[in-house]
């Protein structure tokens, strides 16, 4: 296999993009923008891994900024709302707990890109 093959799969190129929001659900209108916030978020790949917290599996930086771009494009009127993204290697050195027991970290989605 030639080096590209090996710098596609490195830790360090592979990307995590995570969606925090906190939306206003008072009127009918924030609701309605809530749920769509919601659905456009998981129309384009992102999976729940927290109430209000989203995550999606990268193949590269140039993937991540195309759905950076698309979550950008359909942000709520109201509420907040933060993006950022971390590095596979980074993302394995996260620890998850259920109570006090350490939990089973979720396992990278197996998603077929085609571009």
């Amino acid at each position: 296999m030639d080096k590209t093959y090996f710098k596609r799969l490195n830790q360090y190129q592979i990307l995590w993009i995570f969606v925090f929001f906190d939306l206003p659900t008072d009127t009918k209108k924030d609701r309605k923008n809530y749920a769509q916030f919601r659905k456009n978020l998981q129309k384009d790949g992102f999976t729940m891994m927290q109430y209000s917290i989203y995550v999606r599996h990268c193949s590269n930086r140039e993937n991540a900024e195309v759905h950076t771009k698309r979550v950008k494009s359909f942000l709520a009127p109201r509420g907040e709302i933060i993006l950022f993204s971390l590095t596979d290697k980074q993302f394995g050195m996260m620890e998850f707990f259920r109570g006090q027991d350490p939990a089973k970290r979720p396992g990278t989605p197996q998603q077929l890109e085609l571009f």
